[in-house]
């Protein structure tokens, strides 16, 4: 099973909020997740993210999205 670290999407409309999550690679955008790593608010620049479980779930072979490496970039965890 390919595993990849990404955004999926919740909130209210017009007020995204999104969580980083672990997922299956062919699981759709709003499907179950393995594991929740941390939540990026793009309103209020807001972005916590837990570095253990991150770098675990890197160790184990995780691949990251493009959008999920920016944040991960930005919060100095990559």
């Amino acid at each position: 099973m390919a595993v990849r670290i990404r955004l999926t999407r919740f909130g209210r409309t017009h007020h995204p909020i999104y969580r980083i999550v672990v997922m299956d690679a062919k699981s759709p955008r709003e499907g179950k997740y393995i594991d929740i790593l941390g939540t990026y608010d793009p309103i209020n620049k807001r972005l916590e993210v837990k570095e253990d479980k991150v770098k675990d779930w890197l160790s184990k072979g995780a691949q990251v999205t493009d959008r999920a490496k920016s944040l991960l970039k930005s919060a100095k965890i990559l």
